[in-house]
């Protein structure tokens, strides 16, 4: 298999069977160990392991890694995955470098790795700032690309070289661009982790993380940190995941189409600034995106003048939601400074684009941006 779509329809699946259906339903974990020998069992107690996982593992190490071998482990969310392999694999004394524009969970995990007794190190996403901090003493660089929700993005092969040379590992969290819009393991990652969560799910009805590496090692470190800790994927989940894949193809195309025209659509607007969307050619990130991704994403981000504004601008949408998270099939907006978290300004909207006509969404946008720019002054 070559093609991205096809690849989706069919990663992870088993040979047909007669009668059988084309996804294996899901195997409801036991918590106890069933009669016979437990050492030829391919399956023992429900928190080491599950069939529904390992066809879906199958399925995201195919996708994140379709010419190499490769392992995959997943996880009941995104920062649970995270954690994985940020506590699997640094010890006491060890340095890790992490985006300081990244995830607004990052800087809750930080306080926890330093209570652990790991040196924390932080660069921002843009151009070459994670080279600065980067030296032998380095042991785990994290990079976010593109970052979230700055949407900046850094050349991961130039950073990934840069840290092999000092002896570090590399794990680029891969969420936005999903596998099929960028693939770190190709591109001299150790580790891609993502929130499935997102548009890799795409429907908003699963949460989900996973870890792919080439490197059986680590796999093995982080399936066991899995085990110990417990942090262990409902086979349910992993099932709708699995189901859903099938569209990853389909959804991530027509959402890229869709953001780059809401994007045009939103650079005609006077009241908008700070317009970023890597796919944009004019975007400051355009030319490294455009080198290792494949497809731009589906987030577009923009600031307007002050929260009252972008409140009412919100307020007044029909079609896009007022909502958190982003990648799923329905358009979503969010004024993203209300959770405090991220260092972005008051009216700066996060735009998560879906699967809609995009003509229906721009027209729904144009109004709300009329009605937000015509309430009254801004504070």
């Amino acid at each position: 298999m070559t093609g991205d779509g096809t690849r989706a329809v069919r990663a992870g699946l088993p040979e047909a069977q007669p009668f059988q259906p084309p996804v294996p339903g899901p195997v409801l974990a036991a918590h106890f160990h069933l009669p016979g020998d437990p050492a030829e069992a391919p399956y023992g107690y429900g928190r080491e392991a599950n069939p529904t996982w390992t066809v879906l593992e199958r399925a995201v190490a195919e996708l994140e890694s379709p010419t190499e071998e490769a392992h995959a482990a997943v996880f009941p969310s995104g920062i649970a995955a995270t954690a994985a392999v940020l506590f699997a694999l640094l010890r006491p004394g060890d340095v890790a470098v992490l985006p300081a524009d990244g995830y607004q969970l990052l800087p809750r995990v930080r306080a926890r790795l330093e209570a652990f007794g790991v040196i924390v190190r932080t660069a921002p996403t843009c151009g070459d700032a994670q080279l600065g901090v980067l030296d032998e003493e380095v042991r785990l660089l994290w990079i976010e690309t593109p970052s979230n929700p700055g949407l900046d993005v850094c050349d991961i092969r130039r950073l990934a070289d840069a840290a092999h040379a000092g002896g570090a590992l590399v794990a680029v969290d891969n969420t936005l661009a999903t596998p099929l819009g960028q693939r770190p393991l190709d591109l001299g990652a150790d580790l891609s982790v993502a929130s499935g969560t997102k548009a890799f799910n795409g429907h908003g009805d699963v949460l989900l993380g996973y870890v792919a590496t080439r490197d059986a090692r680590l796999a093995g470190e982080i399936r066991s940190w899995r085990t110990t800790t417990g942090a262990i994927l409902g086979p349910m989940e992993a099932w709708l995941a699995h189901r859903g894949l099938a569209t990853l193809h389909l959804r991530t195309e027509r959402q890229q189409t869709n953001a780059l025209a809401g994007a045009a659509a939103l650079r005609a607007r006077p009241e908008v600034s700070g317009l970023r969307y890597p796919g944009l050619p004019d975007d400051p990130a355009h030319a490294t995106a455009a080198r290792q991704m494949s497809r731009f994403g589906c987030v577009v981000s923009f600031t307007l003048p002050g929260r009252a504004h972008a409140e009412r601008f919100l307020g007044a949408l029909r079609l896009v939601d007022d909502a958190t998270s982003f990648g799923g099939v329905r358009s979503t907006a969010e004024r993203r400074g209300r959770w405090g978290g991220d260092p972005v300004p008051e009216g700066f909207i996060r735009l998560s684009v879906g699967i809609e006509d995009a003509e229906d969404l721009i027209d729904d946008m144009n109004a709300a941006l009329d009605a937000a720019s015509g309430a009254g002054r801004t504070r």
